[in-house]
């Protein structure tokens, strides 16, 4: 038995070994622009950080005015304009009383002083008010440990390297597989690498335009009102490759269901009749490849939906169930 499988282990060994050095090459070309790939993949939590900062500013602000008017109090602007009236008019009086009584008009001179002074705090309140408003939410991205940005840079080339060999692994899968299958299957190998291809890369360009924008602003918007998010760097470059990684495997849906029917494993009806459970096992896997949130979960479980109702579209095309005679 041993030695029927040896063949197709060597075979393997080969496709895995040629797999790997794809990726290494890969890899040693993203990490030489691992900055650039680093601020592409840390753009949808910075957007979600000003946008987030944002809404925070404005609510801080509006809150502020609220309280200084149910508190009767006047305007910061209006206090400055009134204390410095009050400042000049002390001063006049001061000179008009020094002829007449020099004691009141030393009085009037530190009733000045005083607005004066008043005067120079109220200024100095209204911009730490405006710098404060103007710098608003404070979230950052940081790092914990001395080597952390080493490891980032390596993990996003990685990722690069695997996005950027896809194409290559999944003809070498397909040369795994060939020897086994009809000189019409074989004829197959441009649709499955190109589909393959395209349609993980869909799955990644949706996650990354359409998912994480939502998600990441939904999970820092819930708890930023209470805390200041400053976010490990390595922690969110695994949990954003994990995202992408995982819309793009389930993106493959409707190519893995083209294949199979057309090896005859498959059939409409197969899938209509799986429907049910297939909606148990979306939702169980959106669980799983997402944010534990129920927005991006729901991003991810509807085009899966929308995807097994294609690939029944295209398996009807490619091996539809046969009806018997009787029916």
């Amino acid at each position: 038995m041993f030695e029927d499988l040896k063949p197709h282990l060597v075979e393997l060994r080969k496709r895995l070994g040629l797999s790997v050095a794809s990726v290494l090459v890969f890899f040693l070309i993203a990490f030489f622009f691992n900055q650039s790939i680093l601020a592409w993949i840390t753009k949808p939590l910075n957007d979600a950080l000003d946008q987030v900062g944002i809404i925070i500013t404005n609510k801080d602000k509006k809150l502020w005015e609220t309280n200084h008017e149910a508190n009767g109090t006047i305007k910061e602007g209006t206090k400055i304009i009134t204390t410095v009236k009050l400042q000049e008019n002390l001063e006049k009086a001061s000179l008009q009383a020094a002829p007449l009584d020099s004691n009141l008009s030393d009085y009037l001179k530190e009733a000045s002083l005083a607005a004066k002074e008043l005067t120079e705090i109220l200024k100095k309140e209204e911009n730490t008010y405006k710098e404060g408003a103007s710098s608003g939410f404070l979230g950052r991205i940081t790092t914990h440990q001395v080597a952390g940005t080493l490891f980032v840079a390596i993990k996003v080339s990685f990722f690069a390297a695997l996005l950027g060999a896809l194409p290559f692994i999944l003809y070498q899968i397909w040369l795994f597989i060939a020897p086994g299958l009809y000189d019409s299957e074989k004829k197959m190998i441009i649709p499955f690498v190109l589909g393959g291809s395209i349609m993980f890369f869909l799955g990644v360009l949706f996650a990354y335009y359409v998912v994480t924008p939502f998600g990441f602003q939904f999970l820092i918007t819930f708890g930023a009102f209470l805390y200041t998010p400053l976010i490990n760097i390595e922690d969110y470059v695994g949990f954003f490759t994990k995202i992408l990684m995982g819309f793009g495997i389930a993106f493959e849906l409707p190519v893995f269901a083209y294949f199979l029917a057309l090896l005859g494993l498959i059939t409409d009806r197969t899938l209509i009749d799986f429907f049910k459970y297939a909606i148990v096992i979306i939702f169980a896997v959106a669980a799983l490849l997402t944010p534990p949130d129920v927005i991006t979960q729901m991003l991810m479980a509807i085009p899966l939906v929308f995807l097994y109702g294609v690939s029944i579209l295209i398996v009807k095309m490619v091996n539809p169930e046969k009806k018997s005679s009787e029916d």
